[in-house]
């Protein structure tokens, strides 16, 4: 407790680098970006080009958990095939994987 107490103090001498907030803040700034913000963008990217490369006969899930086979693909919306030959029109963003994909993990 009292090392942070005098670290918060600053310099004895009253003469502080009137720049080390500035680079402080680059610096955290760098970290968010390198641990956050670029892997979700990573992330984010192989999502899409999964969600474009989706053709028919494709194995799916859903966000909601509805395991189903493509059987038509639209611009923003697939139908999926169920159980029992049931069909469900599900949008594009709401695909999140394939089963395949879970085996692998």
């Amino acid at each position: 407790m009292h090392t942070l107490n005098i670290l918060l103090m600053g310099s004895p001498s009253g003469s502080s680098n009137p720049y080390q907030g500035l680079i402080m803040m680059g610096i955290i700034v760098v970290v968010f970006y390198f641990f956050m913000i670029r892997p979700q963008m990573k992330k984010q990217k192989e999502m899409n080009k999964f969600r474009e490369g989706l053709k028919n006969g494709d194995k799916v899930i859903t966000t909601g958990g509805i395991y189903g086979k493509i059987v038509e693909v639209r611009d923003a919306v697939l139908i999926i095939e169920v159980e029992d030959k049931m069909r469900l029109k599900v949008d594009k963003a709401s695909v999140v994987a394939d089963p395949s994909d879970l085996e692998k993990k």
